[in-house]
Order: structure tokens, then sequence, then C-alpha cells
């Protein structure tokens, strides 16, 4: 008979665990200035102790921060009250501090007092094209099987069909991929989401949107390859009649494909989906850079002059009063995580500047290699750090609006004196190739690779077709004119 033991043992072990406030304070960096100002709002709301200014620069009623004696009379006893109270009272002088650090931003900033310019707003495109080629990825394709995915989904038309009369074989010959490997990555291709992408005709496109359930159905399947066309026209007795089944059963049948996708490739098309207004604003004074976070979104803040009655209402009430001391620390963390939101914007926007400065200070529109764990290193900080304060974040510089990711390129390849050369300098090349070409014989990947290595420059050309496709150029058979 078997025995139950009780054991202690001691283990040792490295967990790293991030506390809420940490968590929320890494939030409010990586939201770009419009959400920020959603989240501020949604915290007056459930925040009883915290209230917005009428207006920026507003002076706010005068009310006494100290209380008076005979209204605030505490019991020496009660603690709980007296901590409460001491801790209002400095929520109170940090919102002070706050907003006259915010009121001093704002005077400093170009579009103080007036609305955000026209030309500082940019129209945002969603990459829906880039997120379904990430869905290959897992499935741990070679190079060549990788490049042959991705150009037979860049030959796809805008509703997702390949041409007629498209040649899978001989675009695999071409990537050295066999026919069998070929069309077994087509049919990954067809199941990603959404299902259809690549398809030759309307049946290949719907067939791949079956679930499982409807796989096994027979007379779905038969009617989808054999009798499309005759659903089309409402020829469902002569379905019926074909298959042997009912006029029901066809028209549940209609039902199932009514649902389906018969133009997937529209869902990949990139929808304009809101204007974004610059984080960061770069002036250039007297041959340097200087910086202003825009926080102009932000809305003032201070101590809801109700504060005393709302602790006085609650002063019996252990439980209602340690609430209330929650939402002060809530408060007087939100300040700070602000604070350091800022703080952390302007130093990786600086060390951007300093490590761009062929792109800055001698405008020649190219920028240097640089990623995350560079400023990172700099800072003193962690990389996904550098990751959140710039994503979505949008400086707004005398080039133009530019997203600050942007200003961070990985090494595409090597020059003649083996120094690293940007992406950026990489595309920068394939666009004027391609602009010059003759229309009649365009330059293939490889075309481009010989160029580029004519010039000193050797990139493979696997990192030519991705940064082609990124740039938005079709393969060079689709752009050929007659």
């Amino acid at each position: 008979m078997a025995r139950i033991q009780q054991i202690l043992s001691v283990r040792q072990e490295q967990r790293l665990e991030l506390r809420p406030k940490l968590l929320q304070s890494l939030h409010l960096l990586s939201l770009p200035i419009l959400e920020l100002e959603i989240h501020l709002k949604q915290e007056l709301v459930t925040n009883p102790l915290l209230e917005m200014t009428e207006e920026d620069g507003e002076a706010a009623p005068e009310e006494t921060t100290e209380p008076e004696p005979e209204q605030e009379a505490v019991d020496a006893a009660d603690e709980e009250l007296t901590k409460t109270l001491e801790e209002a009272r400095e929520l109170s002088e940090i919102l002070d501090q706050w907003n006259e650090y915010h009121y001093e931003e704002r005077s400093h900033s170009p579009s103080a007092g007036s609305d955000t310019a026209p030309e500082q707003l940019l129209r945002m495109k969603e990459n829906k094209k880039e997120a379904f080629l990430m869905q290959l990825d897992r499935y741990k394709l070679s190079s060549d099987e990788s490049d042959f995915a991705e150009e037979l989904i860049d030959t796809a038309n805008e509703h997702g069909y390949l041409p007629d009369g498209f040649d899978i074989d001989a675009l695999a010959d071409e990537y050295g991929v066999s026919p069998e490997r070929a069309h077994e990555l087509h049919r990954i291709i067809l199941h990603l989401d959404p299902a259809g992408i690549t398809a030759r005709d309307i049946s290949e496109c719907l067939l791949a949107q079956l679930n499982v359930e409807q796989n096994d159905n027979e007379l779905l399947q038969g009617i989808i390859r054999e009798d499309f066309d005759d659903l089309i026209h409402r020829r469902y007795q002569q379905i019926a009649t074909k298959w042997h089944t009912t006029h029901e059963a066809v028209l549940e049948c209609k039902a199932a494909i009514g649902v389906l996708d018969p133009k997937p490739g529209l869902r990949l098309v990139a929808n304009e989906v809101a204007y974004m207004v610059p984080d960061v604003i770069i002036k250039k004074i007297d041959g340097e850079f200087e910086l202003i976070i825009n926080d102009s979104a932000s809305p003032n803040i201070r101590l809801s002059r109700r504060y005393r009655n709302i602790i006085n209402s609650v002063r019996q009430n252990r439980e209602a009063l340690t609430y209330v001391r929650g939402k002060i620390n809530s408060a007087k963390f939100l300040i700070k995580s602000m604070y350091l939101r800022n703080r952390t914007l302007e130093r990786v926007t600086r060390c951007i500047i300093d490590h761009q400065r062929q792109f800055f200070y001698q405008e020649t529109g190219v920028l240097e290699p640089l990623t995350y764990s560079v400023i990172a290193a700099e800072l003193q900080v962690n990389e996904s750090t550098i990751s959140r304060a710039v994503k979505t974040k949008y400086a707004d510089t005398p080039f133009g609006v530019m997203c600050l990711k942007d200003f961070f390129t990985s090494t595409a390849g090597k020059d003649k004196n083996y120094e690293a050369v940007s992406r950026q300098m990489v595309e920068r090349h394939i666009r004027e190739m391609v602009d010059q070409e003759a229309p009649s014989s365009p330059l293939s990947d490889q075309d481009i690779m010989g160029i580029l290595k004519e010039r000193g420059i050797s990139v493979s050309r696997r990192v030519i077709a991705k940064y082609r496709r990124g740039l938005g150029i079709l393969n060079s058979r689709l752009r050929r004119k007659e």
C-alpha cells in the first residue's frame, strides 16, 4: 500500500515579476499622445480626488491647502486619518509642481495656445500585409522557401487571386524549390488568416475557408467545385437532382457559402485609420536641434476642492479611508509616471539625433545602422523600454513628421570598406534603380544585387526582395510593360 509523505525542501530560483505600478508606468510610456489623453481623462473619471482645470494656465480658485484647525481637528490617535490628510496635502503639492512644469513646457512650444497645425498631423496606414506574412514564421521555412512564398503572395491581385494561367512550378524553379514543396507551401498560404489568398479561382478560394466540419460535407464541397455557377443563378432544383438531395439541403449549403469571403485580398489592403499627432517637436535653432515634448493633449490636473469633505465623510470608516488613500497614491504615481514618460522620450530622442548626425546635421536623408540595444546601453535601460518609447511615437522634424521607430535601421550588408550599410540606404538604391529601369525590361532582384555589388555594396538577393516588398514595389514580372 502506497504511503503519502510530506517532504519539506528548499529551492532557490530566479524569477522576474513586474509589479502592477511598474506595469502601469511602462503602459504610459508606450501610449502615443492621443491615447494618453484618453487614459488621463479616464483616470479623472475613476478618481474622485482629481479634477481638471478649466483652461490651460488658468489659475485655480484660491483654495488653502492647509486645513483650518477648527475645521480639520483630528484625533491624535486616529493615525489613519492623519496619514490620509498628509498624503492629500503632498498630492496637492505634486500636482502644483506638475502643472507648473506642464505650463512651462507648453509656453516653449511653437503651437502653444493654438490647435495642432494640419502639417503636424500624419495619416497612419495599417500594414496588414506585413502581419499576414508574419504568419509564415511559425513554419520555419528555409531562405528560398520564404522568398518563394512571399513572391507568390506579392503576385496575387488586390482580391487575393493569382493571375490567370499563373505557373507555380515555374516560380518554384526560379527559387530552387521542388514542385511538390511549392504546392505544399501554396496550400499553407491558402489557409493562413485570411484564408483564400493566392487562390487560382473562386472555388479554390472558398474551399480554403471551410472549417473542419464543413470539409466533411461532400455536398457543400461538390457545389463549390462543380456547381458554383448554378448556385449563383439559383438553379437549386437542378443541383438537388444532380446530388440526389433535397431543395432544403441545397439552401443550407447556399447559406454556408454566403458567409465566405470571395475577395479575401481586400482585407489586406491598407486602410487609413487615424490622424497622428507628433509626441516630440524637433526644431533647429542656431545650428543645434532643440526638443519639445508635445503634451498639449494632456489636461491640467488638480486636487479636487471637495477632497476635505470626502475624507471627513469617511473618517469613521477605515475601509473607505483606505480606499481614499489608495486613490491618493494612485494619483501620485500617475503624475510620477507622466514625468518619467516625458523624460524618457526626451532622452531617447536626443540619443537618436546624436547617432543620426548625418541625417540631421548634414541633411543627406541617409540613416546610419542603429539598434535599440545601442540606445539602451547608452541610457542604461532595457531594450524593451526603448521599444516602448519609440513605438507609435512621431516626431515633427524640419524634414517632416516621422515615426521615431524609423530612425532605427538594421545592417543590410557591407560596403567595399567592410563598413555597415543601413537598410534605408539600400532601399534608396533600390528605389532609384527601379525608377530609372526600362519598362519593357525591368530589373530582377538578381540584377539589382549585381548593380549594388558594382557600387561596392554587398547585399543578398533575399534581403533585396524583402526590402523591395517593403517599398511596395512589385516583382520584375509584374512590372514589365510591353
